[in-house]
């Protein structure tokens, strides 16, 4: 089951005010599972950290994705965000450049823990083509 972003008029508490989140949510999809990986990476890396989701050119089929933990301050005004609740309850932030976005909305994003296979998984509706590893797509 995909947990769709909870829209918010206040992002998380920090220093650098963020830019209002996306309203329609449809912008990226993130399962309980991969959400409950998310909080566990995140408590490690430092709770004020975001997650960045997008594209770069590359990979097997011609684009891969990208994701990474970033500061609040890194966030750019015209970045969409996206706000989540995780099973503590605690707010999450995922953001992603109006560049990418026009490759990856409405992305799901998982997380299996699969001995082969495992690790996140996206599952993009606009790809044409995936490679086999899954981490690379065409438009």
């Amino acid at each position: 089951m995909a947990v769709s972003p909870t829209p918010t008029s206040s992002p998380a508490a920090s220093s650098t005010p963020l830019p209002r989140a996306d309203r329609d949510g449809r912008g990226i999809l993130i399962t309980a599972a991969a959400l409950k990986q998310l909080g566990f990476l995140r408590q490690q890396q430092g709770t004020d950290f975001i997650l960045r989701v997008g594209v770069r050119s590359g990979g097997c089929s011609g684009m891969s994705y990208t994701m990474d933990f970033i500061q609040p301050q890194d966030v750019r005004e015209d970045d969409k965000v996206y706000a989540y609740t995780l099973a503590d309850g605690a707010g999450f932030q995922v953001v992603s450049d109006p560049k990418s976005l026009l490759y990856i909305y409405g992305l799901q994003l998982d997380f299996s823990t699969a001995l082969i296979g495992g690790g996140f998984n996206f599952t993009n509706p606009n790809a044409t083509q995936t490679c086999g590893c899954g981490s690379s797509f065409a438009v």
